[in-house]
């Protein structure tokens, strides 16, 4: 059988060729677009030394941002920081977002009892950090001595350390607060902070938590900006009047000054965001599916 087909001509094998040349180029730039895309997203978010995450207690958003009872809070950190003007809480009462913003997950928490000591091993942000090769600890104020995990002793809290509650977590990682080092090259690569009840503003007013912000970790804040480091300052839950919408502030090193996000954030963006500059390698529980924090970095 003859086919009907005809060969083509040296020309139209030319033409052929080119285009061919033409679709691969193409496709190759495409793929090398695609690949510098993602390092971009990869490399968005800078790489602290240290992180110090501040978790204060039970306020709106409005109760803090733009009142006069906060003038650290919005005149230095607010103003030469990042503003995250939708921020959420997960829930109410405290203790189940302390567990969200450290876990990932409240843990099936629904009240404020004392936890079980080690009674949890889901991957956590200590856990994440440690396995990373990072550094990881706690400063309590009130916390009766370095790894204690009394209920409660005088203004302190136990229901708002949440990684006493995971067997994964050191115990001698949590600290007190008049362990918090002078000189902050030695913190951890990331450390959270926790007031006592008053300090937080939990049985206090916001000008008692703002002015110990300013006079415990200002001196933090100013040095983090010079020295690839970061302060977070948060909130556990609102006043349950206002749609659990809270404070967010990141003051530091990368930050753009005056900046804001209006993007909806909650715990899990924070955890998320913690993860993603201290380079651990997984992300626990609803942080898995989060997006990080963007559009405030330098």
């Amino acid at each position: 059988m003859t086919s009907s087909t005809k060969p083509l001509s040296p020309r139209s094998r030319r033409t052929a060729t080119a285009i061919g040349s033409a679709v691969a180029l193409v496709a190759a730039s495409a793929g090398l677009w695609a690949a510098t895309a993602t390092t971009a997203q990869a490399a968005a978010l800078p790489t602290p030394d240290h992180i110090v995450v501040v978790v204060m207690e039970n306020h709106a958003y409005t109760q803090v941002i733009g009142s006069s009872s906060a003038p650290y809070i919005n005149n230095t950190l607010k103003a030469g920081g990042a503003n995250l003007t939708q921020s959420f809480g997960i829930t109410h009462p405290s203790e189940p977002n302390y567990y969200a913003l450290f876990s990932g997950s409240t843990q099936g928490t629904v009240d404020d009892s004392c936890v079980k000591v080690g009674g949890f091993q889901a991957a956590n942000l200590a856990s994440e950090v440690i396995a990373a090769g990072k550094t990881w600890g706690s400063y309590n104020e009130s916390l009766p001595s370095q790894g204690s995990t009394v209920c409660s002793s005088g203004s302190y809290a136990q229901k708002h350390n949440p990684w006493f509650g995971f067997g994964n977590v050191p115990l001698s990682s949590a600290k007190t607060f008049a362990q918090f080092p002078a000189d902050y090259s030695t913190l951890p690569n990331v450390s959270f902070v926790v007031p006592n009840l008053c300090s937080d503003m939990h049985d206090c007013s916001v000008g008692t938590g703002d002015t110990w912000i300013k006079n415990n970790l200002g001196a933090y804040a100013t040095w983090a900006q010079s020295h690839n480091s970061l302060l977070v300052v948060t909130f556990d839950e609102d006043n349950k009047l206002s749609g659990n919408r809270i404070p967010t502030v990141i003051y530091g090193a990368h930050v753009t000054p005056g900046s804001s996000s209006a993007t909806t954030y909650n715990h899990y963006n924070v955890l998320r965001t913690l993860e993603d500059l201290a380079g651990t390698t997984g992300h626990a529980g609803n942080a898995a599916s989060a997006s990080d924090i963007t559009g405030i970095w330098n």
